[in-house]
């Protein structure tokens, strides 16, 4: 699998790269990681995993900071890739760096992850 790169920069110092992935998660009923997504961005966020059944939403909250110089990752995520909303822009393009954080690749936020909605099968 290809990742993208972002150039992050700290002070006056030179651009570091950070590689970025698509967006993932496990169950939080059983961990399972075969999570889908279920609906579409205009309706809701809801999310079905794929070993229990349990449906649930994924939300993001504003970490704190930037990174700029995002690109998506290749390939793109899929219609059924797990996705969620950007809290400080609404886009949906939100990845994980290769460290496991959350970032907007639209925006570049820094962004928290938080499982909402739960509901076990």
């Amino acid at each position: 699998m290809r990742t993208a790169v972002v150039a992050l920069r700290g002070g006056d110092g030179p651009a570091m790269s950070v590689k970025t992935r698509k967006l993932e998660f496990p169950c939080p009923v059983c961990g399972s990681g075969e999570v889908f997504y279920t609906c579409t961005p205009n309706c809701c966020y809801n999310h079905v995993c794929g070993g229990c059944g349990a449906t649930f939403e994924p939300e993001t909250r504003r970490k704190g900071g930037t990174i700029a110089g995002i690109a998506p990752p290749d390939p793109l995520p899929d219609a059924t890739d797990p996705t969620t909303e950007c809290a400080a822009c609404g886009a949906t393009a939100v990845y994980m760096t290769e460290d496991g954080a959350v970032v907007c690749g639209q925006c570049g936020a820094a962004l928290e992850l938080e499982i909402t909605e739960v509901n076990p099968a």
